[in-house]
C-alpha cells in the first residue's frame, strides 16, 4: 500500500484534517498523545484534499529529523499547504524555506550583521521599552492584554532594531496584521498563506525604499547593517531583505506576543509557580521563560521533504514523503518530561523545542525573545503583582501558531 492510499487516522487523531484544529487544545493534545504511543509515526491524509504527511510527534523524532537537513529538507516549503511558486517568485524566499548552501549563506549574512553592538542596543531597548510600557497600561488601564502589552514590545523592538521611522510604524503593524491573520486553519480547509499577499506586498515595498535609502546613506541600525554586509562578497539584497523583514515580523514579533499572552494566562491560572517567580524573580526567571514557551509551544510544526531514503522512529522514509514536526507534541513527550501538562518553572532539565529541534535552521531570535519576556514579566511582576488574567485567552484556530487573540486582564 502507498503512502497516498494509506488510510488516514481518524478525526479525533488526524492533524491533516482541518477539522482537528478547531476541536479544544486538551483534545488535540490527547491526540498527539496517542499519535506518540504508535510505533511509528502515522501517515495522515487531509480528506478533502486526498495530500497528507508522516506526523513526527515524539521529541526524539522531531530532533533527529531536525538535525537531518540533508534528509528532511525545507526547500519545498514549511508551511501546510506549501506555500505556491509564484508566490515565492514574486516575495523571495525566507530563510525558513532554504536548504544549504544557500541557507548557510544567507543565514552567514544576517548573523553578520547581529553585531556586540546592535545587540547590545538592543537589550538595553527592551528594557526602557518594558518600563514604557507598563507606563501606559497603568496609566490607560486598557481591557486587551495582547493589544495594549504582548504585541508592543516584540514589534517596538524589532523596528527599532531596523531603524523603521516611526510615521511608518502604524501602517506595517496594521500589514502585519492583515498578512498573518489568514495563516491557520478557516472552517473545514486549511488557510492558505498567501490570503495576505497584498499587505506583505505593501510591508515589502516600504522595506525596499527604506533599503534603497540606507544603500545611499547608512545609519546605525540593522537595515544598513544587512544591506552592506559582506559576507563571501554578498549583501542581502532588497528582495531578500524584504522577506527577512517578513520573517521577523511575522514569525519574530507573532511569535514572541503569542508567548507574552500565554505567560500572563498560565500565570494566572497557576498562583503558586507565579508566587515562586514573584518571590524570587533572578531565580527563577529562566526557567520560567522555557517553560511558558514549552507549555504554549508557539510555532505548532514545521513542514519538511524527504530528499533520501531514511529509517526513523520504526519508518523507512523515501524520496518525495512529506513530514511534519509536531513540535507541540514533542513538548509534551512522556517519555522526556514528566508530568508534561504541568506547569512548573522550576523544570530541570528542560530541553523543549520551542525554537526548533536544534540543526541549521534554530531560531536565529531565541535570545532576543527570552530577553524580551525576562524584561517584560520582571516589569510587570515588580509594578502591577496582581496582574491577572480575567478570562481564557481567545485562540485563533490554526494550525501553525498557538495565536492568542485577544486576552482580557485586569490589576488592581
Amino acid at each position: 500500500m502507498t503512502a497516498t492510499t494509506r488510510p488516514a487516522p481518524p478525526l479525533t487523531a488526524n492533524p491533516a484534517d482541518p477539522r482537528f484544529w478547531q476541536r479544544p487544545q486538551r483534545e488535540q493534545r490527547a491526540a498527539f498523545a496517542r499519535l506518540r504511543a504508535l510505533d511509528a509515526p502515522a501517515y495522515c491524509t487531509d480528506p478533502t484534499s486526498g495530500r497528507g504527511f508522516y506526523a513526527l510527534v515524539r521529541h526524539a523524532d522531531v530532533v533527529e529529523a531536525s538535525r537531518r537537513p540533508q534528509v528532511f529538507t525545507s526547500a519545498a516549503g514549511v508551511t501546510t499547504p506549501e506555500p505556491a511558486r509564484w508566490v515565492r517568485a514574486l516575495f523571495g524566499d525566507s530563510m525558513v524555506n532554504l536548504d544549504d548552501p544557500q541557507h548557510a549563506r544567507l543565514r552567514r549574512t544576517v548573523a553578520r550583521a547581529f553585531t556586540p553592538r546592535v545587540l547590545a542596543d538592543a537589550e538595553a531597548d527592551i528594557r526602557a521599552l518594558s518600563t514604557r510600557i507598563v507606563d501606559d497600561m497603568v496609566a490607560e488601564r486598557p481591557d486587551d492584554f495582547v493589544t495594549a502589552v504582548a504585541s508592543r514590545l516584540p514589534f517596538e523592538v524589532i523596528c527599532n532594531m531596523m531603524g523603521i521611522p516611526e510615521r511608518h510604524r502604524p501602517e506595517i503593524l496594521d500589514r502585519v496584521n492583515h498578512a498573518s491573520e489568514h495563516i491557520g486553519v478557516a472552517r473545514t480547509r486549511l488557510r492558505v498563506p498567501g490570503r495576505g499577499l497584498r499587505a506583505l506586498a505593501r510591508m515589502q515595498r516600504m522595506i525596499a525604499v527604506l533599503a534603497r535609502d540606507r544603500r545611499r546613506r547608512p545609519a546605525d541600525d540593522l537595515v544598513s547593517a544587512l544591506v552592506h554586509a559582506d559576507v563571501d562578497g554578498q549583501a542581502l539584497t532588497t528582495r531578500q531583505l524584504g522577506a527577512f523583514f517578513s520573517l521577523l515580523m511575522v514569525a519574530g514579533v507573532e511569535t514572541t506576543r503569542n508567548a507574552i499572552a500565554h505567560g500572563l494566562a498560565l500565570l494566572t491560572d497557576h498562583p503558586d509557580q507565579r508566587a515562586l517567580l514573584a518571590a524570587d524573580f533572578d531565580a527563577h526567571a529562566e526557567g520560567a521563560v522555557n517553560e511558558i514557551v514549552r507549555h504554549a509551544t508557539p510555532i505548532i510544526q514545521f513542514r519538511r521533504t524527504v530528499a533520501e531514503p531514511y529509517a526513523l522512529g520504526g519508518r523507512t522514509f523515501r524520496p518525495g514523503d512529506k513530514a511534519v514536526l509536531f513540535f507541540a507534541s514533542a513538548n509534551r513527550d512522556e517519555a522526556v518530561f514528566a508530568d508534561p501538562d504541568a506547569f512548573d518553572v522550576t523544570r530541570t532539565p528542560n530541553p523543549h523545542l520551542g525554537y526548533g529541534g536544534g540543526g541549521p535552521h534554530y531560531c536565529l531570535g531565541a535570545h532576543l525573545a527570552k530577553r524580551e519576556m525576562t524584561a517584560l514579566f520582571r516589569e510587570l511582576l515588580t509594578r502591577t503583582p496582581d496582574i491577572r488574567a480575567t478570562a481564557p485567552p481567545v485562540l485563533a484556530a490554526s494550525n501553525f501558531d498557538n495565536r492568542v487573540r485577544s486576552l482580557p486582564f485586569a490589576f488592581d
